[in-house]
């Protein structure tokens, strides 16, 4: 796994080559409407970090996104639990998971425009993403769970709770982790699309789509960077969390 997560690491001297490339492909268009330069870019973003509208866009889609992700990782967990102690709790389920796997993100978002205010767009619309990932993952964990420690359990009469947390948390960490790691890209994705198509007020989709319209290139880039970074600092915020519990969990497996 560490093998993995080091060739996907980000090298600085690849990320300087592709400013180059784009600074060079930016000259050489010679239009800024089509394809603004990198130092524009910058320049665009240093201006827009000192004004406090860019501050309130920033916390207003954090904090939707950031829910809908935090309750989609609670109901799906939940769900799942409940789905492999109840068969018929898994059945009810199932059409409700393959209908959001399979239904495009855009029409989730038009339909969801006429029942909800576009205020509150982005939770839904991430909690929707990210809600089959979390529940097909946790799922699975709970089923690939050692039978024979369960059966051991139940044979020195270890109450539920202690199962739950020595037996079942270990085994289902790493799935929980996997979920997390694709859900929380996926729930900016989505979440972002949703306020573009919204527009809720003092949104960054609001702020995208205006620089869409009035055709505001260094605007429509710094935008873009914002929410890539954010997205990469909550991704990791996020995944230190996570991996300290699952260490955590296999720490007191250790100890049990």
């Amino acid at each position: 796994m560490k093998q993995i997560i080091k060739k996907c690491e980000v090298r600085l001297w690849a990320i300087l080559f592709w400013l180059f490339v784009w600074q060079i492909v930016s000259i050489w268009i010679d239009s800024d409407i089509l394809l603004v330069s990198p130092l524009k870019v910058f320049c665009r973003l240093g201006e827009l970090v000192c004004v406090a509208t860019f501050w309130k866009a920033v916390v207003f889609t954090l904090s939707r996104i950031a829910s809908g992700f935090f309750l989609a990782v609670m109901t799906g967990s939940v769900l799942a639990g409940l789905s492999s102690q109840y068969h018929y709790v898994y059945e009810l389920i199932a059409p409700i998971i393959v209908t959001i796997k399979s239904v495009p993100v855009a029409s989730f978002i038009i339909l969801a425009l006429i029942w909800i205010s576009s205020k509150n767009l982005s939770i839904l619309i991430s909690f929707l993403m990210v809600l089959p990932i979390i529940y097909t993952n946790v799922l699975s964990g709970i089923k690939s769970v050692d039978k024979k420690l369960l059966e051991m359990a139940e044979v020195f009469c270890i109450s539920r709770l202690r199962v739950l947390r020595f037996i079942y948390l270990p085994q289902i960490m790493p799935f929980f982790i996997s979920a997390c790691s694709v859900s929380l890209g996926l729930a900016w994705k989505a979440g972002v699309a949703a306020e573009v198509i919204g527009i809720p007020k003092g949104s960054v989709g609001e702020q995208l789509q205006q620089a869409k319209v009035y055709l505001d290139t260094p605007d429509l880039f710094a935008w873009t960077f914002v929410i890539v970074v954010i997205s990469i600092v909550f991704e990791k915020l996020v995944l230190i969390f996570v991996k300290r519990c699952a260490a955590w969990c296999v720490i007191v497996r250790v100890k049990f």
